[in-house]
């Protein structure tokens, strides 16, 4: 018969997380005052990482739930937090007899929206009914509304990605160097390590400057010349570039000649 918990006055149970980030690592932390080891994984004990609130219905609206800790474990940095590692990462919360080690999970989710203040931090969870709530319908939009790449884009992955090598690394300009490429070319593109602190990691490319690209979050310190990393190029979303660099207006996804608001609300001209 399962253990059934909270069915005493006293009882014998602490909470544990464990969070699965996107470059593979596994970590596994519990309430307890000691690590406790069940399941396959070894717990760390945090006391000061607490679960604010967890709320689960029978409806389809998102389960929500809050998780809050001090950021003085040596498994949760603050520039870790800043470098969107724990980004997306997905979390499984529940509660955990101490002398049995019977345990129970509670909520699964991924982390959504982190905030800190250098002292603690202050994560928002999703639960997978979030996908309930992503919006089908397509909307008018003057650019295209397509991934690049992407489903409804029609170009191939394959043709505009290439592993190059990083040849520099400015962290406080937040920026990389790769010798030889066309850094415009890659402006809302996407890059990802394949090795260091921050592998699998997807960068945005929000700039360039000749083979510099500024990077929309912030590098490690770890991350040396050398390092081998997978490039997108990117894609403006607009019917020009569409058109004219791609050769695949055929598949823009976009309205870019349709009236706006701004001729509804024009006024007459004698």
């Amino acid at each position: 018969m399962p253990r059934v918990f909270f069915d005493r006055e006293l009882d014998t149970v602490a909470t544990f997380w464990r969070i699965y980030r996107r470059d593979g690592s596994a970590l596994a932390f519990t309430s307890h005052d000691r690590d406790l080891t069940f399941g396959g994984m070894r717990h760390l004990a945090a006391p000061g990482m607490i679960p604010a609130a967890i709320r689960l219905t029978a409806e389809l609206a998102n389960d929500s739930a809050e998780v809050q800790g001090a950021l003085n474990h040596d498994s949760i940095r603050e520039s870790e937090l800043a470098a969107g590692l724990f980004d997306d990462a997905a979390i499984e919360i529940g509660a955990v007899d101490w002398t049995s080690l019977e345990h129970h999970t509670l909520y699964t989710g991924q982390i959504g929206r982190i905030e800190d203040d250098e002292v603690q931090f202050s994560a928002e969870l999703r639960s997978n009914k979030s996908l309930l709530e992503q919006d089908l319908v397509p909307r008018t939009s003057p650019t295209c509304r397509a991934v690049f790449c992407g489903p409804g884009c029609g170009l191939s992955a394959a043709r505009f990605t290439a592993q190059q090598v990083l040849a520099e690394v400015d962290l406080e300009g937040n920026r990389v160097r790769f010798a030889g490429i066309d850094g415009e070319a890659h402006v809302d593109g996407r890059l990802r390590f394949m090795a260091g602190p921050q592998t699998g990691v997807a960068f945005g490319i929000i700039d360039a400057v000749g083979e510099w690209l500024v990077l929309d979050r912030p590098l490690v310190a770890g991350t040396v010349p050398g390092t081998r990393a997978e490039l997108r190029e990117g894609c403006d979303h607009t019917i020009a570039t569409c058109s004219g660099r791609f050769a695949n207006a055929a598949n823009f996804r976009g309205e870019p000649f349709l009236p706006g608001n701004d001729l509804l609300a024009r006024y007459g001209q004698p």
